[in-house]
């Protein structure tokens, strides 16, 4: 006869109809709830004796009292924590800005892996806009060391680019160009901080941001706000004539 508890599509069936009741869902084991038994674990081997206080003998008896259910569940806290760190090093696996050229083009951007931003800044040494680019895209990449950050000169990278597309940042994923910034204007020029440019990226999903309003909205209400109150002082002259 068949195991009404086994997890089969013919049970399954039966438990969907009412003739057997539905399977008890098993509680599932938290990091929490490990530390917990852990710390009751030793708390019995040790009888409330703190380790400092403890002979050599009594430590060493300790370790032959560990029983198959306290290895099994020191296994189950490794693994759980090996599983963690591999999880948070795959999300980090960047953190700066590297340099390529022009030969490294295919292998860094187009080829970076998938489902990976490649933010790429092209620009120029003797341009003060490219610095305070280059200053920004530093900063971003070590926070958010998800995405790749790239730097190439333009000399090198995109022969005969004119300087006045620069700087140029152009934004790529799984090989193709999503979005792209060319030019000091498009840039916002010297007035460009750190925020602006997180804010821009973090709009195409390039970086998780947690930005959740344009830095820049704010200076443009002030400016509209002065514009309507400079407006409404001329009506007011008008009315005086």
């Amino acid at each position: 006869m068949q195991d009404p508890e086994a997890d089969t599509e013919w049970n399954d069936v039966l438990r969907a109809k009412g003739i057997l009741p539905p399977k008890e869902k098993k509680e599932e084991i938290t990091e929490d709830d490990i530390v917990n038994m852990l710390e009751n674990t030793i708390e019995k081997k040790t009888q409330d004796k703190a380790y400092e206080d403890m002979t050599k003998d009594e430590l060493e008896d300790i370790e032959d009292d560990i029983d198959e259910e306290d290895e099994r569940m020191f296994e189950m806290y490794r693994r759980q924590r090996m599983l963690e760190m591999m999880a948070q090093q795959k999300k980090s696996m960047f953190g700066s800005v590297l340099e390529i050229s022009k030969a490294d083009w295919v292998d860094e951007v187009n080829k970076a892996g998938d489902s990976i931003w490649v933010i790429v800044h092209v620009y120029s040494e003797g341009l003060p806009h490219c610095k305070l680019i280059n200053q920004h895209v530093t900063e971003l990449a070590a926070k958010f060391p998800t995405s790749k950050f790239v730097k190439g000169r333009a000399s090198v990278c995109i022969p005969n680019y004119p300087d006045k597309n620069l700087p140029t940042i152009f934004v790529y994923k799984d090989g193709d160009l999503k979005k792209q910034w060319i030019g000091s204007d498009q840039l916002h020029g010297m007035s460009c901080k750190c925020e602006d440019l997180e804010w821009m990226l973090g709009q195409v999903g390039a970086i998780p941001t947690e930005m959740d309003e344009n830095p820049r909205k704010q200076v443009h209400d002030v400016m509209q706000s002065n514009i309507r109150s400079a407006t409404a002082g001329n009506d007011d002259d008008e009315d005086d004539w």
